[in-house]
């Protein structure tokens, strides 16, 4: 539809001139017959020599109306024309209006409105309106591996399916990037009819995409919300916007619960949703204020029981929460995309922290999966060790083996760029994912961190025991040191020491430190730096503070 200004002049205009050339046809068809009444008896009378011509200016007259008569009759002709595809236009302005034009779905506006109607004219006692939202999982991951084309290719493919597979009354929407929500009519007394539906949408979308010489697999995360669950449904509009809104709930529940699923929506979600955009907010001004701190594990040699090193944990020192744990604000500080910046901000700290130790311990860092996406990661991080002066070689980034799943040529080439400057790499909970041997092989990592998960069944399990032994049997082989996690208890050290030489971290050597309590630590044990940073003073050898114990996932 035409909003400009000047659209309804341009009309005006059109009709005021179809009206006048109406009018000049319509006197000269009248004076067409009043004068072709008298000059053409005259003139057959005349062409048969009964009688003479008729008179000139009854003859000019009359050639003169048949010449506007035509006349007339072309403008009828050309006006017509014009206003048709003024009505094509109009309607084609209309349709794009509706349709997002990469799909051919419904748009948002269009789909508010076609709800709204279905809502206020549905007969709540004998049918329902089922409202499903649907989020492609980790689109955002094809756009940056495959490219936008790519992307835009999984969206033509996700609506087509997601259209073949709906029921007469539906209507199927892509509110904007890869959301999508249909309706669907079901009777309330079955609603597994739609559970059905979803389950073969979430199938089918799953099914993999190619794209030029790229497969690309994908997932969807559904949520689901029944007109029934509304209480008043006069207002169109307002109840539509309130039944999508409960139905966006229930997908960000599904992506909550770990993606690829579906759920209806129920009212402790929207609590959960609430929380969850405090943390978000929190966690934004978390990063401003300053409020994120390195904690600190120690690394033990299990042969010597010295400390050879420190992996830094992420802590969250809420004003409102207290000590927050990684395992609460990382996964959404991921979502957010602020897990890059809360993450330099903690590496520069711990470079800091680091450079007050003896020069022969190292620094363990973990790096998101999320990170390692970012093409400028290693240039980051080499400019970090730069500004705060601290040696790469003490330095240990600690990647995972899902990082090596997603992209290995990109990973490849981050590890060969930070070890070419020194830096160590470690391959983190390793025994979890999928890493190949001959990934092992071909990738530069420079040691081993077997997964907690393993260690804590040495304790009971002989098949415990076994594993460990076949993955140290293999590090071995590649000449790959090894650090065990999750050491609890001294049953599990023991174990351990009689296995090999490695080192080791967990519970049983204390819990992740803030700085202060390091330095303390250090300064009993002689392991300060010969001459200690001019930053470093009384002020961080300060009391323990209580209850700054957590969980041990890290950045």
């Amino acid at each position: 539809m035409d909003r400009r200004p000047g659209s309804a002049r341009q009309k005006t205009g059109v009709g005021e001139r179809d009206f006048v050339s109406l009018g000049i046809a319509l006197a000269a068809v009248i004076l067409f017959v009043g004068t072709a009444g008298v000059v053409l008896p005259a003139l057959f009378k005349a062409w048969n020599g009964e009688a003479a011509s008729p008179d000139v200016a009854l003859t000019n007259a009359l050639l003169l109306n048949v010449a506007l008569i035509l006349l007339g009759w072309q403008r009828y002709k050309s006006l017509s024309a014009e206003l048709k595809a003024r009505r094509k236009s109009e309607e084609e302005a209309r349709r794009l209006a509706d349709i997002d034009h990469l799909t051919g779905c419904f748009n948002r506006r269009s789909f508010t409105t076609l709800l709204g109607d279905r809502l206020t004219h549905l007969e709540r006692r004998e049918h329902a309106l089922a409202a499903i939202a649907l989020d492609l999982d980790n689109f955002k991951q094809v756009n940056d591996l495959y490219g936008h084309q790519a992307g835009d290719e999984v969206l033509r493919n996700t609506a087509d399916r997601i259209d073949r597979l709906l029921p007469d009354g539906a209507i199927l929407a892509r509110l904007g990037g890869d959301e999508f929500v249909c309706v669907v009519p079901y009777h309330p007394e079955v609603p597994d009819r739609v559970d059905q539906l979803t389950a073969r949408m979430a199938e089918q979308v799953a099914r993999p995409v190619k794209c030029g010489t790229a497969t690309i697999d994908i997932t969807i995360s559904i949520g689901i919300a029944s007109s029934r669950q509304l209480d008043d449904m006069r207002n169109g509009t307002t109840s539509a916007q309130s039944l999508m809104h409960k139905a966006d709930i229930a997908m960000y529940h599904a992506k909550k619960q770990g993606k690829n699923r579906f759920y209806w929506f129920e009212p402790s979600m929207e609590n959960e949703l609430r929380f969850r955009n405090e943390l978000e907010a929190g966690i934004r001004r978390g990063i401003v204020n300053g409020e994120f701190r390195p904690y600190y594990e120690q690394q033990i040699d299990l042969e010597t029981g010295r400390i050879v090193g420190f992996e830094m944990l992420a802590r969250w020192e809420s004003p409102e929460m207290g000590l927050v744990g990684p395992d609460i604000f990382i996964p959404i500080a991921e979502d957010i995309a602020v897990i890059g910046e809360m993450s330099e901000k903690l590496i520069a700290q711990a470079f800091q922290d680091a450079l007050a130790w003896d020069a022969s311990l190292t620094l363990s860092v973990n790096i998101s999966p999320v990170q390692m996406r970012d093409p400028w990661f290693a240039q980051k991080l080499l400019k970090l060790l730069v500004q705060h002066n601290f040696p790469a070689n003490r330095l240990v980034i600690e990647i995972t083996e899902s990082c090596l799943l997603e992209n290995v040529g990109m990973v490849r080439s981050m590890i060969t760029s930070l070890r070419n400057q020194g830096v160590h790499i470690s391959l983190d909970d390793f025994g979890t994912g999928y890493s190949s041997l001959a990934q092992l092989r071909s990738l530069p990592f420079d040691n081993l961190k077997i997964d907690r998960a393993f260690i804590a069944e040495l304790k009971n399990e002989e098949n415990g025991a076994k594993l460990v032994d076949a993955i140290l049997a293999m590090s071995d082989g590649l000449k790959l040191p090894v650090t065990a996690e999750g050491i609890e208890n001294e049953i599990i050290l023991e174990t351990l020491k009689r296995m090999g030489k490695m080192k080791g971290q967990g519970y049983h050597y204390g819990r992740p430190e803030p700085a202060a309590d390091v330095l303390r630590r250090l300064e009993e044990q002689d392991l300060l730096a010969k001459d200690l940073p001019a930053n470093v003073t009384e002020v961080d050898f300060g009391k323990r503070q209580p209850g700054r114990e957590g969980g041990t996932r890290a950045v």
